[in-house]
């Protein structure tokens, strides 16, 4: 089924929306989709549109073929046949007819997305010998990525009489050669997905499944992980990833970390690029709020060849699990709800601060406004507890997040913070850390997650100071070990 002209119509009002300088010159094809036609088809006069592909590899050259018929040299394309149900996938189409690449070697681009570059009204002479008036052509342009594994070319010999790979400021056509002088595409290609590996330490992973009907939906009736793609607001895929969580599952992990860069295959073929975070979690999937999909539950890796899941998924957590094994110890039943310690313990969450004093001042950072945690408020450099020494995980925050090198044995237990943050929640144990000496200036090397680091007197903090925080502080200028903060009395 041909693309419908209200698909097209939205398609353009797009375009124009951010050219609007350019509705005198289409206002052919604005006036041929107001007719009763299908103007996808060849067919149509006094034009029809026709689409073609400007794609970019990793030196930022664009790949231009001759053509036999013509002779001209030009982006591959050419007119929409009936099988194509967008524009996006006749193009795709004609790009693996004429050069031999699949769709799976082209990245679409995070500045133009599934949207032309540029629409191109070209003037078509008469072919008498086929019954063709003169005619135009509304080109639709779309801009992709090729991908470092790609095929070497294969032209369609019938149509094409070579290839060559051309620098952006020797593209043939001047239109889109100054847009692509306006965007600076280099032909690297940058993730707008996110998604996370959700997993319990101890050899249990969280998967999401997806539903199986409704249209479009990618990986549908499979278990997956819960992520989703960039939205305009979000700063950083780390805040991607954070909202997915939150919006799909009602999820919020406080501590998500980078694990690697991986790619699917998305619904129109093409290859998808996702940042992979990974974090801990351990409660129940089913309290959690499910807003898309049909559910969520624990499995192990184990147990993945018999869901129905994608081979990449399967293989990229089968990978995760041998990165990280699980202790050997207190490995709990395999159910969906086991909880990880002997019988009638609650797990706590154990957090790492950094107690840094300076001529009566102490070391706080201004988070990022729309971290998931304590937005625009004034913290210690911390860290959650991985598999490893609390001293241990100091040291590498306070690296990775400040610049600074510490050595562990230069750490000593000032404060403990034991508290809940509201009734239901998991109890935390807060342990802040005295560096006796350090080395380096603090700078911010996790904007996402921290501003700026400034040095405040221990007695006049500023304001707006993470509340557990403020305690401890004021605990240790008292000289008290510890704090217990929302238990009830």
């Amino acid at each position: 089924m041909s693309p419908s002209s209200t698909a097209v119509r939205r398609t353009v009002e797009a375009y124009l929306g951010r050219h609007p300088g350019e509705r005198d010159a289409l206002a052919g094809l604005l006036a041929t989709l107001d007719r009763p036609v299908d103007t996808t088809l060849r067919t149509a006069l006094p034009g029809h549109i026709t689409c073609s592909a400007v794609v970019i590899d990793r030196q930022g050259r664009v790949l231009h073929i001759r053509h036999r018929a013509s002779g001209l040299v030009l982006t591959p394309g050419g007119h929409v046949d009936g099988g194509d149900d967008t524009l996006l996938s006749a193009v795709l189409r004609e790009v693996r007819e004429e050069t031999g690449i699949p769709a799976s070697c082209l990245v679409l681009t995070p500045e133009f997305g599934r949207a032309p570059i540029n629409i191109g009204v070209h003037a078509i002479e008469a072919r008498p010998s086929k019954g063709e008036p003169a005619h135009q052509h509304f080109d639709f342009q779309f801009v992709f990525l090729l991908t470092p594994d790609a095929p070497e070319l294969a032209l369609q010999d019938e149509e094409v009489a070579g290839a060559v790979w051309l620098a952006q400021d020797e593209v043939r056509s001047p239109a889109l050669r100054a847009k692509l002088r306006d965007v600076d595409l280099v032909g690297t290609i940058t993730p707008v997905n996110a998604s996370a590996v959700i997993h319990d330490g101890q050899g249990r992973y969280l998967l999401h499944l997806r539903d199986a009907n409704k249209p479009g939906i990618w990986a549908p009736g499979c278990w997956d992980l819960l992520g989703g793609g960039c939205e305009p607001h979000d700063a950083t895929l780390l805040d991607t990833v954070t909202r997915e969580l939150r919006e799909e599952a009602g999820l919020v992990l406080a501590d998500l970390r980078p694990y690697r860069v991986d790619s699917v295959i998305g619904t129109d073929g093409t290859c998808v690029p996702v940042e992979l975070f990974t974090g801990v979690w351990r409660g129940d999937p089913s309290e959690l709020t499910l807003t898309e999909g049909v559910m969520l539950f624990w499995f192990r890796p184990e147990q993945m060849p018999y869901l129905t899941m994608r081979s990449s998924t399967r293989t990229l957590l089968e990978t995760h699990a041998a990165e990280h094994p699980a202790p050997a110890a207190g490995r709990p039943a395999n159910t969906a709800t086991a909880e990880v310690g002997p019988p009638g313990t609650e797990l706590h969450i154990v957090g790492v601060h950094l107690y840094l004093e300076r001529d009566g001042t102490v070391l706080l950072g201004l988070r990022h406004p729309d971290s998931a945690y304590a937005g625009d408020t004034w913290h210690v450099l911390a860290g959650h507890c991985e598999y490893e020494a609390a001293t241990a995980c100091l040291v590498r925050e306070a690296r990775e997040e400040a610049g600074l090198v510490l050595d562990p044995a230069d750490l000593e237990l000032v404060h403990t913070v034991h508290m809940i943050d509201k009734p239901g929640d998991r109890p935390r144990i807060g342990l802040f850390l005295r560096a006796r000496y350090w080395e380096g200036t603090p700078e911010v090397r996790e904007p996402d997650k921290c501003v700026a680091w400034e040095w405040f007197g221990v007695r006049d903090l500023p304001e707006r100071v993470v509340p557990y925080t403020r305690a401890a502080i004021e605990g240790i200028q008292a000289g008290r070990t510890s704090t217990e903060l929302g238990w009830p009395r």
